[in-house]
């Protein structure tokens, strides 16, 4: 099929840098990307790429409620009569997927974007039940990991494309930050940890910051730790924050654009995530292609990046003792560190290149599209 006549509708939460990506490159393959968001969320402050139209729900964005199923169901089934897509994507699968499922789009193809697959399916027997009526009506399934292939097969779901959505590398590589950040907190001389992960439950960042404290008052009392992002969480955050007495070793810029994050990478000694769930985390991508040791939960797609004493250190998810102490591994000798870092960096060159993982998504769309 010709590319430039393939019309796409793309359904998403909202629009996050994640999203940007993908609908760009969609419409960079010569697609007609339509983009119907779930919620009015902008997590990227950047405008739609060029040849991307953004459309929104009848009234506006509802909110995401089994009440509101309904609604949603009918105003897409109106949408999906009057646009004639040839192929729905959508996610996450509880969601969008599931909506995009009830109003009969055909041939759909979901977004596993990870914790829905890995962890929300199995959290009711609502959730069992969404998640298989998602499934049962997709043609194709995309995830970023094995372990959310692996789940779907045992779904007994549709085939799965599986790759890692991988990272901008002429943006993310190893070097010195332009950033005098270091001196104007006066952490010259410190370890500094970074974190970029949204405020939200599954990242846990109340594990993070009981960790942080186990570790900055005991095996390593020069630690420091950027703090980026916001979420809903924010006032519990900065509450435990005070709480824990760290508010001094601890730097909470808020949320940081996407021109300026690669600077932020360089200018931390470790990249720490202590997420309960994750597929492919592209903040760990990248983090480790500009050169940082890891630190993560040893869990799911995590452990398809991340081998401990190699390249990084893993942690039990959920416990602020043992991601303590897998921080305090991180960085306990220096020149294994700069070894894990330089690993990291041939790692992400080698398997975490956007630009030549994603065409295999639009091979396998196109070839279902055409059969």
């Amino acid at each position: 099929m010709d590319r430039r006549r393939l019309n796409v509708l793309y359904i998403s939460r909202g629009y996050s840098t994640h999203d940007r990506r993908f609908v760009g490159s969609f419409a960079g393959a010569g697609w007609n990307v339509t983009h119907l968001p779930m919620l009015d969320e902008r997590l990227d402050v950047r405008p739609l790429p060029a040849g991307v139209r953004s459309v929104s729900w009848g009234d506006g964005s509802w909110p995401v409620t089994r009440g509101d199923w309904s609604r949603r169901v009918k105003h897409l089934k109106k949408r999906l009569h009057e646009w004639k897509p040839d192929v729905v994507i959508a996610g996450p699968v509880q969601s969008g997927a599931l909506i995009a499922a009830m109003a009969g789009a055909n041939p759909l193809v979901t977004v596993a974007w990870g914790t829905d697959v890995l962890v929300d399916a199995e959290r009711s027997d609502l959730c069992r039940h969404v998640t298989r009526r998602a499934l049962d009506a997709s043609s194709l399934v995309f995830g970023d990991c094995i372990a959310v292939e692996e789940t779907v097969k045992k779904w007994d779901g549709p085939p799965t494309v599986t790759f890692p959505w991988g990272i901008d590398l002429d943006r993310y590589w190893q070097g010195q930050t332009s950033l005098d950040l270091r001196e104007k907190l006066g952490w010259q001389h410190n370890e500094i940890f970074i974190s970029t992960r949204t405020w939200e439950p599954v990242y846990a960042i109340d594990v993070l910051l009981n960790a942080f404290a186990i570790l900055q008052s005991g095996k390593l009392p020069t630690a420091r730790l950027l703090l980026l992002g916001d979420g809903s969480l924010e006032g519990e955050i900065h509450e435990l924050i005070r709480e824990l007495g760290i508010a001094d070793y601890v730097h909470t810029p808020g949320r940081i654009s996407q021109q300026e994050l690669p600077d932020w990478f360089r200018l931390a000694d470790a990249y720490v995530s202590s997420a309960l769930s994750d597929g492919t985390s592209i903040s760990l991508l990248e983090a480790m292609a500009t050169g940082l040791p890891v630190v993560v939960t040893e869990s799911f797609g995590n452990l398809e990046w991340v081998t401990a004493g190699k390249n990084g250190e893993l942690a039990e998810a959920g416990s602020a003792e043992s991601l303590g102490n897998a921080m305090s591994k991180a960085l306990s000798d220096r020149e294994a560190a700069a070894r894990m870092g330089s690993s990291n960096v041939e790692m992400t060159r080698a398997k975490a290149n956007w630009n030549k993982n994603f065409p295999a998504l639009v091979k396998a769309i196109e070839q279902m599209v055409s059969e």
